[in-house]
């Protein structure tokens, strides 16, 4: 059993690890009301259980008997189990059948690739292209439906951030379906939940929930270039970061020669919480850090570790990057 990641974002999450109690939308809500009846279920069981079984140790003789009866034991050995858990599948599927309904025409769909070990997003457009790209964080707007197309670039991930809604696999080669819906602003905690090999206890995200028109203005923020460095040092930054090849492995829409699509987008990495897949605050600092030693941080990612870098060059391409809002 692995552990999600530990989040230090400048604006602090409802809690880490998420809690998987507390749901914050509607369909968080019916699992939620689920869990707790199975719970209270077994809890029952349990005691009946346990009652059963003292007073078969140590209870008188007659009880003893009782107990030992063979239509006990046909009703508590096989009626009771069939009766119970027949009464739980139905239950559980008339709750949740709202969570398989098909979306509604309009509503705004993202679509979310886990790959190793970070989560690659696009805003879809209107005719279902990927517009406006990001990673590792999803934005969407306060009390309405977002439609999730979940997808894996290389193994089996799980998409879940439980305060929203169910979790679901993202499964080489096929689109899975997933709803969710955030009934008030925040920023909520997600990680994936299927062993994907080296640091999947790393693998984490952040879902921001935004009023309608903040989300918007947001929205046409992403969808702009790059800004130019304004100052000397993240100008240097840029040619750091050009002389050593990242944009071969990273997008920064507006910059050239960084077109390549293995890494993250980095058009506005820096109006993002977290960094490494929601396990480092997003800083300047913690940039340098994760450049200078993305393996010590996260070992096993697929960004290498920049150890031939100065200390000033250091410096400068996470001031470049920390600019990209």
């Amino acid at each position: 059993m692995t552990s999600p990641p530990i989040s230090m974002a400048s604006e602090p999450f409802h809690g880490w690890p998420p809690p998987v109690l507390s749901p914050a939308g509607p369909f968080a809500e019916p699992l939620t009301t689920l869990s707790w009846g199975v719970m209270f279920m077994g809890a029952a069981v349990l005691a009946v259980v346990i009652v059963a079984l003292v007073g078969a140790l140590a209870g008188r003789s007659g009880l003893k008997e009782r107990l030992g009866d063979q239509r006990l034991i046909w009703f508590g050995g096989l009626a009771f189990p069939v009766v119970v858990l027949s009464a739980l599948l139905i239950w559980g599927l008339s709750l949740t059948s709202s969570l398989s309904g098909e979306p509604e025409p309009g509503e705004m769909r993202v679509r979310v690739t886990g790959e190793m070990w970070w989560w690659r997003v696009a805003y879809l457009d209107g005719q279902g292209g990927p517009g406006v790209q990001s990673a590792n964080e999803v934005r969407i707007p306060v009390g309405e439906p977002v439609t999730f197309e979940l997808e894996s670039a290389d193994v089996i991930h799980s998409f879940w951030v439980p305060r929203l809604g169910p979790k679901l696999d993202m499964i080489p080669g096929r689109t899975n379906i997933l709803r969710l819906q955030a009934d008030e602003a925040g920023t909520y905690g997600g990680q994936c939940a299927e062993y994907c090999g080296g640091p999947h206890a790393l693998m984490g995200l952040v879902v921001v929930a935004m009023p309608r028109d903040e989300f918007d203005a947001w929205m046409a923020q992403e969808a702009r270039a790059a800004a130019a460095p304004t100052d000397a040092l993240a100008a240097q930054g840029l040619q750091v970061f050009q002389d050593n090849g990242c944009g071969a492995c990273h997008v920064v829409r507006g910059a050239p020669e960084a077109t390549g699509l293995a890494g993250p987008d980095l058009t506005h990495v820096g109006s993002r919480r977290t960094l490494g897949a929601g396990i480092l605050p997003n800083n300047r600092g913690t940039l340098a850090g994760w450049i200078a030693d993305s393996q010590g941080i996260k070992p096993g990612n697929r960004m290498p570790s920049y150890t031939t870098m100065s200390g000033d060059e250091l410096q400068a391409v996470a001031a470049y990057l920390d600019g990209l809002e």
